[in-house]
């Protein structure tokens, strides 16, 4: 992983099928559109082997902790539990989470953005987070 993109706060720029992925995992209309409407801000930061993904925004903010190939108990932003599990391949944290729908998750890191790739059943949404000066 490159440490230069831990700190950072990336906010999310461009989205695609965010409604029809958020749809799939049965989040309610109101929900969606909240989802919707807001570009969360996203920052992973590393301490002895814990990790944390922060994300903020005016809607909701969750944080997950997590020690790369162990799984742990999650609760969603949208309120499902699942079991995760995180795993990095490079710049790439690959996130699966299993429970009554599985989704993976995939986060590609560079210094200036951040490309997330999430995917349940057939649906891919991408969602592509800036870096912000």
């Amino acid at each position: 992983m490159l440490s230069s993109v831990f700190g950072k706060q990336y906010k999310l720029q461009s989205s695609e099928n965010f409604d029809d992925f958020m749809k799939a995992l049965g989040v309610g209309i109101m929900t969606r559109k909240m989802g919707s409407s807001v570009s969360p801000v996203i920052e992973l930061t590393e301490n002895n082997g814990v990790y944390t993904l922060k994300t903020t925004s005016a809607f909701k903010n969750s944080e997950i902790k997590f020690k790369l190939g162990e799984e742990f108990d999650e609760e969603t932003a949208d309120g499902r539990k699942v079991k995760t599990v995180c795993t990095l391949d490079g710049n790439k944290l690959t996130q699966v989470q299993k429970g009554e729908k599985d989704t993976t998750i995939e986060r590609e890191f560079t210094p200036t953005e951040m490309k997330a790739i999430m995917k349940v059943d057939d649906i891919v949404c991408t969602r592509v987070y800036k870096v912000q000066e």
